[in-house]
């Protein structure tokens, strides 16, 4: 399995069989989405920044925008209900988290989250090996909140994103930085471009990694 950041909260993960793109944004954040193909597009929620169905290349994609099971060329997906903010959804609506498992790897993506996760979510989010959650705060959960969440899911990889970055739009620009979060985490900065995984060879202990826009 291969991960790529393609920015904000947006991931291209190859497995075996299939590549998966989380959460295609719109130009107007600031950069433009780097166009290109996938088997399955997962959506958190339906605004502009992570819904742009236009980046991907092929028209036979497989989206998947709401809570639910799927199961798509060996790969599981589940969706799970959450909120985008502390108001129940009412300031900015819902939110799903999906946790995706494939390559005998499981994955969690929480989307805009904007709350601490309840126990009944968090009996569903277990066994996690790459956790990608979301730390800018403001429109999310931050560095402080990530933090609590990252100790409850215990996983093996943390992969921070949606937060304040280079060329961002003003809109943005309020959010913590990736720097702001390990600094919260007590922990050096860990840059890489790309993440290689294997379900034989994960690391033993919780590593932090901030993979580097690939445009």
């Amino acid at each position: 399995m291969m991960i790529t950041y393609l920015g904000h909260s947006s991931f291209r993960i190859k497995t075996a069989n299939a590549t998966i793109i989380t959460d295609p944004y719109d130009k107007a954040i600031g950069f433009r989405f780097p166009y290109g193909p996938a088997d399955i597009c997962t959506i958190s929620h339906n605004h502009f920044d992570h819904n742009n169905k236009n980046g991907i290349k092929n028209s036979d994609c497989f989206f998947i925008e709401g809570p639910g099971e799927y199961e798509i060329k060996d790969v599981m997906i589940k969706g799970i209900s959450s909120f985008h903010d502390l108001q129940n959804g009412q300031e900015r609506g819902e939110n799903t988290i999906y946790l995706i498992q494939a390559d005998d790897i499981n994955l969690c993506h929480l989307g805009d989250l904007g709350t601490l996760l309840d126990e009944k979510q968090l009996k569903e989010i277990h066994d996690i090996d790459v956790l990608m959650i979301p730390v800018g705060g403001i429109a999310t959960i931050g560095p402080d909140d990530a933090k609590k969440i990252i100790k409850k899911i215990d996983p093996t990889i943390v992969l921070p994103m949606h937060y304040k970055t280079e060329g961002i739009s003003e809109t943005f620009t309020k959010f913590f930085t990736v720097s702001d979060f390990f600094k919260e985490m007590e922990l050096e900065e860990k840059w890489d471009e790309k993440l290689n995984l294997n379900a034989s060879s994960l690391p033993e202990e919780l590593e932090i990694i901030a993979l580097q826009r690939k445009s």
